[in-house]
């Protein structure tokens, strides 16, 4: 049996400084092996204090049933700033439960049924554009994938197909926002003062510079068709036009591009992610493939399907979620303790940083029965699914769980299933795909497939 590629641990210590420079190539192979066991591990810098928690009652401590004594670390926004803003991925306290109450609405299950026109136009755009690149030849498939991604997020958001002039402007600065963007900003390692330069680079400044500003003319624009009553019921305008139920506050067009970024952020840059993989794992996995193939062809007429029809998509769904457990999209979430504490028995300071790792816990030898095989009749086990209760996290858990959650688990399978059913994807032996994370998992020299297409 192929088994999915997974990058190397570092083996032994390291100072800081070279922990660093791993950690600014891979965050991934910067970690030592033993964490794929441990329930917990410590690491002593001279500035503060970590603690990675893999044992899923620390987890569910932190995430479910003390969350406001561990807020969201400052230090995940120091490199993410001059994009996000004051977004909700960063934002903590009222702030954050403000923002949450406003957007929430708009990605409850009702509103996924009204979008999932869009995600099939979007689908259907990826197969046109795919055609020329079905030739048997090599494709760096991740770019494909990050196209039809983009693509669901503009359809849903604004009603826009990414062909608009905007949307294809936010999507190519996006994508040179992403070359610039390092991992590891200084200070969140160094215990700098608010009032120190953070000193991002002026190409990650002019590039988010440039998406915030054409962000800010959709939004815009958005709030001069509310106004006069011509806007579409799409995304943005469920989100604009919905009040705080507790101040009866909207989004004014700053802090709605704030979200925007973030959404264009999570949900373009994490599905692109978790498609680009899931086609992968498929491909070196034909078995699965061709089972995900039939599925799909019985179901789709025409490339076409109704929103009724998604819970057929079992197998699909399956090897999405498997997919998302060997290559969870964020593989590491910072969390900070507010007040002194105790994790097996262990003094906890103020302060210190609470490391939780999808990446970690997903691939645990102490909780998954074969935890590095592609298996999605796993989640029929009962192994599989006690795991999937307490030990995978794709989408965070508890309040601060993924609002997008639910639309990621009806565009994966979807458009998984309506590529497999139009196109074969076989693997590149001569360039095989390695994840490293940086944002999120990627492949570290891309994601190569070859695609034919079917019969």
């Amino acid at each position: 049996m192929t088994q999915p590629p997974k990058p190397p641990a570092r083996e032994g210590r390291v100072s800081l400084w070279r922990y660093m420079r791993l950690f600014r190539a891979d965050i991934l192979s910067a970690q030592p092996a033993r964490l794929y066991r441990a329930w917990m591990a410590e690491f002593r810098t001279p500035f503060f204090r970590s603690y990675l928690c893999n044992e899923p009652a620390l987890v569910d401590l932190v995430l479910k049933e003390r969350p406001d004594d561990f807020p969201k670390s400052d230090r995940v926004r120091e490199g993410l700033t001059p994009l996000l803003g004051n977004s909700v991925f960063v934002t903590n306290g009222e702030t954050w439960k403000r923002q949450r109450r406003i957007i929430d609405p708009a990605f409850e299950g009702g509103r996924l049924r009204d979008t999932f026109p869009a995600m099939l136009a979007a689908g259907q755009g990826a197969l046109t554009r795919l055609a020329r690149h079905a030739t048997g030849q090599p494709v760096e498939i991740e770019a494909e994938t990050s196209h039809v991604a983009a693509d669901v997020i503009f359809r849903t958001l604004f009603s826009i197909p990414i062909e608009d002039e905007i949307a294809t402007r936010v999507f190519n600065e996006f994508r040179e926002h992403q070359r610039t963007q390092p991992m590891l900003n200084l200070a969140a390692f160094l215990p700098l003062p608010r009032w120190f330069p953070r000193f991002h680079r002026a190409k990650t400044k002019a590039t988010a510079r440039t998406i915030r500003d054409l962000i800010t003319r959709l939004t815009s624009r958005r709030m001069d068709e509310i106004a006069a009553g011509t806007a579409p019921d799409d995304l943005a305008t469920k989100i604009m036009t919905t009040t705080d139920p507790e101040t009866g506050d909207r989004f004014d067009t700053p802090e709605m591009v704030d979200q925007v970024a973030i959404f264009f952020l999570a949900g373009h840059e994490t599905s692109a992610s978790a498609l680009a993989w899931a086609l992968y794992l498929l491909a070196i996995h034909p078995d699965w493939q061709e089972r995900v193939a039939s599925e799909a062809q019985e179901i789709l007429t025409d490339g076409s399907m109704a929103f009724a029809d998604m819970g057929k998509l079992r197998l699909s769904r399956d090897v999405f979620r498997e997919t998302l457990r060997l290559y969870p999209p964020v593989p590491m979430m910072v969390r900070e303790a507010a007040c002194p504490e105790r994790f097996r028995d262990r003094a906890v300071r103020k302060g210190s940083q609470i490391v939780l790792s999808p990446w970690h816990q997903h691939r645990h030898e102490r909780l998954w029965d074969r935890p590095d095989d592609f298996d999605p009749a796993r989640f029929a086990t009962e192994n599989g699914r006690a795991c999937l209760r307490s030990a995978y996290m794709p989408f965070s858990a508890g309040q601060r769980v993924c609002t997008g959650a639910g639309f990621a688990m009806i565009e994966g399978p979807l458009l998984l299933s309506m590529l497999v059913a139009a196109y074969r994807f076989d693997p590149v032996p001569e360039r095989p795909a390695m994840p490293v994370a940086h944002l999120t998992v990627r492949g570290k020299d891309g994601v190569w497939l070859k695609v034919t297409p079917r019969d």
